[in-house]
């Protein structure tokens, strides 16, 4: 299955270009600009091919077992080990983005914080720490809501 980007193969014999080869014989396919889309379909399968080889060798912060899991609890059960990488990679990259969220959320609280406050520390010597404060809105930002639970009941 190597090299075979799960079913789909670009090359100059495939179903849809051999109406395209036989139209343009003596050239006339590659004046109107049929050789150029074939080389662009050649170099983005070869772009993925060399991508999925590489997620063979790269391993996610993400464990293999615990995407396998909640891919099975939802119902989706992949034999390929390079796609349940491919969506630990994507929840990898969606859970970065709302941290930089956060983390853009608290340098702009601490720097108002600052501002107001005569003889503030430097922001440069200062270390962030994940609060619920900072992840609020930022998960609200993608949609996510989350409150902080009663706990006066």
């Amino acid at each position: 299955m190597v090299g075979s980007n799960f079913g789909i193969i670009y090359g100059l014999t495939g179903p849809s270009n051999q109406g395209a080869s036989s139209a343009g014989q003596g050239g006339a396919g590659m004046a109107a600009g049929g050789g150029s889309a074939d080389r662009d379909r050649l170099t983005t399968a070869a772009h993925l091919s060399d991508f999925m080889l590489q997620l063979e060798d790269y391993t996610p912060l993400i464990p293999d077992a615990v995407t396998a899991h909640y891919l099975n609890l939802g119902g989706f059960q992949a034999d390929d080990k390079r796609i349940v990488r491919l969506i630990s990679i994507a929840a990898q990259k969606y859970m970065s983005e709302i941290m930089d969220d956060a983390l853009q959320h608290s340098k702009a609280r601490t720097h108002l914080q600052t501002t107001n406050t005569p003889g503030g520390s430097k922001a440069k010597d200062r270390k962030f720490t994940l609060t619920m404060e900072d992840l609020q809105p930022a998960l609200a930002d993608y949609g996510i809501n989350v409150r902080k639970m009663d706990y006066s009941q």
